[in-house]
């Protein structure tokens, strides 16, 4: 009998001592999400987070101004090679800033990709000792990419009036263009979790996928260059709709992006509770094969 695993419990009498007995047993086949869990285990929630938060900085030169240097450095690259020799048009936005509001979601979701991806072998000595919701583990990967995402939009917020662009109301719907993202990154980090404990082989495709993925999202070119009637297939990408949104809500874009971004939502909802199931099917198997 193993108690690594979630329950559900079956509680009964041990008659030879007149107490109360409970056995914890592994579920079998498709189970609830019993998504509850997350917030009966919120504390663990907010430590893991921490820890991962002080463990991205401990004994580094710079600490936490890696979240304003990759993101800057990566867009003078984008600026010089494609907004100044590819000559890629920006909708009308300085260049720099039309690349910097891209490379925001798109760091945040690539970083909460990989970290979640790899959260649960990163964590087997925990995950083999003792019982919790195994998805507390992805979903804190994923929030404490949020650091750095605020770090790094702090940048943003000097580089719109010094390049003459105000915010207008839209940016209030911006934190649902936060969460869309933090979806998009939990959706695929969940999956790729759950085979990564599975085949190890899936951490080496990680890098590659990434790489892969930012060719094909707009960050370094907008969306108006693909025809209008071919543009809603772009959101078949679930992060295209998110940085589109982005730029939506911070810059004013009026490209008719909407049908993408609704592609995209369907996409990730899709993604996302697909991922929390498989998850949850596969978790009272993660003690035996981490």
């Amino acid at each position: 009998m193993s108690t690594q695993y979630a329950p559900p419990q079956v509680s009964g009498r041990d008659h030879t001592t007149d107490a109360d007995v409970t056995i914890v047993c592994p579920r079998k086949g498709w189970v609830a999400l019993n998504l509850q869990d997350l917030w009966h285990y919120r504390e663990l929630l907010y430590f893991l987070v921490w820890r991962n938060i002080k463990v991205r900085y401990k004994q580094t030169l710079l600490g936490a101004s890696w979240a304003l240097i990759q993101p800057l450095a990566t867009m003078v690259v984008f600026s010089v090679f494609f907004g100044k020799l590819a000559k890629v048009p920006s909708d009308g936005v300085p260049y720099p800033l039309f690349a910097y509001c891209g490379l925001l979601p798109w760091q945040l979701f690539s970083y909460a990709m990989t970290e979640s991806s790899n959260s649960v072998v990163s964590n087997q000595q925990l995950i083999t000792k003792v019982y919790f919701p195994r998805l507390v583990v992805p979903v804190s990967a994923v929030i404490s990419g949020l650091v750095d995402f605020a770090i790094s939009f702090s940048l943003l917020l000097v580089m719109m009036p010094f390049y003459g662009v105000m915010p207008t109301a839209r940016i209030l719907v911006l934190p649902l263009f936060i969460l869309f993202a933090i979806a998009t990154a939990l959706a695929i980090g969940l999956w790729l979790s759950a085979l990564n404990v599975e085949y190890r082989d899936v951490r080496y495709t990680i890098p590659f996928l990434t790489q892969f993925w930012l060719l094909i999202t707009p960050v370094a070119y907008p969306s108006s260059l693909v025809p209008a009637k071919w543009r809603p297939l772009m959101g078949l990408n679930p992060i295209a709709g998110v940085v589109e949104g982005f730029r939506w809500a911070l810059l004013g874009n009026r490209n008719g992006s909407g049908a993408l971004m609704m592609v995209s939502v369907v996409i990730v909802i899709a993604l996302l509770f697909g991922g929390i199931a498989y998850f949850r099917r596969m978790e009272s198997t993660f003690a035996d094969l981490v």
